[in-house]
């Protein structure tokens, strides 16, 4: 996906311009169109590295309390734009206060919610903006509020738990790293040193084995730095690629312990979004590109994407999922019991009520099972380097006593 910079004018003769991120440039004209633009220029944005933002300065929970406040505030009457203005003074957050501020007064000079949210893509996603454009048009904008702060709690609660389960082996496989790199570094050279105090006698083949690793490593320290610093290039080169992404995907979704975890994620994510989606009134074919779109995860993404097509083609929605072969064989029979009894949406939010407690014990039984088998690699290899440094005072001790 790429960022384009458009110019345009609105149905009530105002000049309006915005970036939106897209697959290309006819889709953003075509999003343009379905919001009653006239365009005038889309240009795909170029890299500004005299203007670098990383990042919005708002963050999930922000949104998740903003959304919830401003459905009860409507619930209970109150005009749109009042409310906007009460939540934007009283948001502790500064950059969220500029966003809510600009958001009040395009609505103000005549514009939609939707639309006024869709100028600020970096706060307000996708799936957030279609979703309040489907409560206005059909008038039920505090319910779909409502959804929204749900799904939102749950998204959080989610990528937390992803971050759970990447985070904790990459952090205990650093700590053990570091340990060996200690060893090797100061340790075993002070037991090198001792053994060559003591004279030249013949040292154990481990002991040599481990301080001839120990030389290379403190000698060529530069050449392991290369091949730590070139395969982390060779990810991030990868993964901006869109070939890349799928690949590492897919590595991802195949490892033995991760994977099955991972693969529950983002089934859970999928129907979640799907379900919220469909039970506030968007077309399941605009649902599914959103649901693509926010998958994080591009073998799931191309499969959403080949569902549509053959969806958009007259077929049902089980078929295609079924031959991914990327979702579980349970959700596709549901999905397909969901489309028989005319009950799609709420099947997919009980796949997703599901598959987000199978997550918190996935999430736990890796924890648990990865912690010991990284303890246990630890100790073989450390345990390793220690016996092999003391095998010349074991052998010296049993000359002794012979």
């Amino acid at each position: 996906m790429a960022k384009f910079q458009w110019e345009g004018t609105t149905r009530a003769g105002e000049k309006r311009k915005g970036v939106i991120e897209a697959d290309n440039a006819e889709a953003v004209e075509s999003r343009l169109r379905g919001d009653g633009v006239t365009i005038q220029k889309v240009k795909k944005q170029g890299r500004d590295f005299g203007n670098i933002q990383f990042g919005t300065g708002v963050t999930w929970k922000d949104i998740q309390i903003f959304t919830r406040q401003l459905a009860t505030m409507i619930d209970a009457g109150l005009p749109l734009v009042q409310c906007l203005d009460i939540l934007s003074s009283q948001s502790p957050n500064k950059s969220f206060q500029k966003v809510l501020t600009g958001v009040k007064n395009s609505v103000e000079q005549g514009s939609t919610f939707s639309e006024a949210l869709r100028r600020h893509p970096k706060v307000f996603d996708e799936l957030y903006v279609n979703l309040v454009g489907a409560g206005e048009i059909g008038g039920i904008l505090d319910t779909i509020l409502n959804r929204l702060a749900i799904y939102i709690e749950k998204a959080v609660k989610l990528k937390a738990q992803l971050k759970s389960a990447m985070f904790y082996p990459i952090g205990i496989m650093v700590v053990a790293i570091g340990v060996i790199a200690v060893m090797l570094i100061k340790v075993i050279p002070t037991f090198e040193k001792m053994y060559k105090d003591m004279g030249n006698a013949k040292l154990p083949a481990a002991t040599r084995v481990v301080m001839g690793i120990s030389h290379s490593f403190a000698n060529q320290w530069y050449v392991f730095l290369g091949l730590i610093i070139g395969t982390i290039a060779g990810i991030t080169a990868a993964n901006r690629t869109e070939r890349g992404k799928e690949i590492i995907d897919r590595i991802l979704l195949r490892l033995p312990v991760i994977g099955p975890t991972l693969r529950k994620i983002v089934v859970a994510r999928f129907t979640r979004t799907l379900g919220t989606l469909l039970s506030s009134g968007v077309p399941i074919l605009d649902a599914l590109d959103i649901c693509a779109r926010t998958s994080g995860n591009r073998v799931v993404q191309n499969a959403i994407l080949k569902a549509k097509e053959k969806i958009s083609q007259g077929h049902d929605m089980a078929g295609p999922l079924a031959e991914s072969k990327v979702f579980p064989s349970m959700v596709v029979q549901m999905i397909g019991v969901g489309e028989q009894t005319g009950a799609m949406d709420q099947m997919l939010q009980k796949i997703a009520d599901f598959y987000e407690e199978e997550v918190d014990a996935a999430v736990s039984a890796m924890t648990s099972l990865i912690e010991p088998i990284m303890m246990a690699f630890l100790g073989v290899v450390v345990g390793g380097l220690i016996i092999a440094m003391y095998l010349p005072i074991f052998k010296l001790a049993g000359n002794i006593n012979g």
